[in-house]
């Protein structure tokens, strides 16, 4: 008998839905009782604190081109879903990938007996304290200093990073090259190894699938301290069980990500709709398309006055008058955001593929807002945000999220029990819907 999720997954016909969506509440933030660490080196019978000092003295043996840190760790205690406080006993920097093998290896060789758990950092994105490890061992990947990052051009474009490496400096070296990474994550200042262990999903995933479908290879610790590459054709259990895994099966030390030619522009467009099964139909349409825009989101909007206002630093309107007039008694709005690369020399051909996509669409007219970015600044549009919300102080705050993989047959059901039910006009947070092809 299949599990609930099996069956789930073999129904022939149907396109995901990935729901994610973060609520900003009263939130209680875990922070266990820590006194103890303060206390090592002071004289004291504590069983705990006595196998903590021997833990410490067992690491400091190590031969290592970084380094461990054993005070001023807390910044290792916090990731962006503020909600989990755990100091580590220490914090590995390595770099190179031989420090991350022997550490393992070192932990491994002292037997069942220690307790002691380790948990590799990458630019600290998670939510629940996933790259935290209470009174164990965090790996800050970040502070790899190999292998070099590579990029390899021809008919089979990939770059070589090593797991600490973000996107966002990815982007920068391939577009040297003239290349790109196919698919990516809304936010770009994360850690490769970090998205790779998750999916990596954004608007791009309906063509390319999430980023773990980009791989061609990997190179991964294992939690023996063995250094295993690892593909398609070789050791390919630890390739699909590593990507997507949530770090449990190893730790990614190498990636080779798949490129193809970067473009020069993105045409960058956004309209709103009051009916979601109307919503929902044009985006299953738009990801069924054989010829259709690069990127397709989706966002929901609580009704508030200005709405369209908030778009004008970024978009300008179709129809500037009808825009101007735009009103609705929705509560609840629903915005379909595309996205369609190009090059200069390719511009009109590219205006006539946009108007005949459109008209395929059931927006409401008078929401229809266009501009024109170049691609580096459309796929790092979210680091603008957190700029704006950091200067605010409003960036560190406890982030609950939740994401959801929903199957069309229940995906209007969905909306009609949460978003028409739930959602009131004082929730904020952002709501995002992507829409995914099952085949990807």
């Amino acid at each position: 008998m299949g599990s609930p999720f099996s069956n789930f997954l073999n129904h022939k016909n149907f396109l995901l839905f990935k729901i994610s969506m973060i609520l900003f509440m009263n939130c209680a933030i875990y922070r266990p009782n820590l006194c103890f660490t303060k206390c090592l080196g002071e004289p004291t019978d504590d069983p705990v604190i006595q196998s903590s000092s021997k833990m410490l003295s067992s690491l400091e043996t190590i031969n290592l081109d970084g380094y461990f840190s054993f005070k001023n760790n807390q910044e290792a205690a916090k990731d962006f879903g503020n909600r989990y406080n755990m100091l580590p006993l220490a914090v590995l920097h390595p770099h190179s990938i031989r420090d991350i093998s022997i550490t393992l290896k070192h932990i491994f060789e002292m037997g069942s007996g220690t307790e002691l758990t380790i948990a590799a950092r990458g630019h600290g994105h998670s939510l629940q304290g996933q790259a935290q490890a209470l009174q164990g061992i965090v790996i800050n990947m970040e502070s790899l200093k190999e292998p070099a990052m590579q990029v390899h051009s021809g008919n089979l474009s990939w770059v070589d990073v090593h797991g600490g490496e973000l996107w966002i400096n990815i982007l920068h070296e391939t577009l040297k090259y003239g290349l790109t990474p196919k698919s990516w994550t809304d936010y770009l200042h994360l850690s490769v190894g970090g998205t790779l262990s998750n999916a990596g999903i954004s608007g791009q995933a309906f063509r390319h699938g999430p980023q773990i479908s980009n791989v061609h290879q990997l190179e991964v610790v294992t939690g023996k301290g063995e250094v295993v590459t690892c593909s398609e054709q070789e050791n390919s259990d630890l390739f699909y069980s590593v990507l997507g895994g949530l770090g449990q099966f190893g730790i990614i030390t190498r990636a080779r990500i798949s490129l193809e030619s970067a473009p020069e522009m993105v045409k960058w467009i956004r309209t709103l709709y009051s009916d979601f099964a109307i919503f929902s139909k044009d985006q299953e349409h738009l990801i069924s398309s054989k010829y259709s825009f690069d990127y397709i989101e989706g966002f929901v909007l609580i009704n508030r006055t200005g709405i369209l206002n908030n778009w004008r630093s970024s978009f300008d309107p179709k129809d500037p008058v009808q825009a101007s007039q735009f009103i609705t008694d929705r509560t609840t709005l629903y915005c379909l955001e595309m996205a369609m690369y190009f090059n200069f020399e390719d511009k009109e051909t590219l205006n006539k593929r946009v108007e005949k996509l459109l008209s395929q669409l059931s927006y409401i007219p008078a929401t229809l807002f266009l501009s024109e970015v170049p691609y580096e600044e459309f796929l790092d549009r979210v680091h603008i945000s957190e700029k704006k919300l950091r200067a605010k102080g409003l960036w560190e705050v406890p982030h609950p999220w939740l994401n959801l993989m929903i199957p069309r047959s229940n995906i209007r059901d969905f909306a009609a029990e949460v978003f028409g039910k739930i959602l009131s006009d004082s929730t904020s947070g952002p709501i995002l819907i992507y829409p995914v092809n099952k085949s990807k």
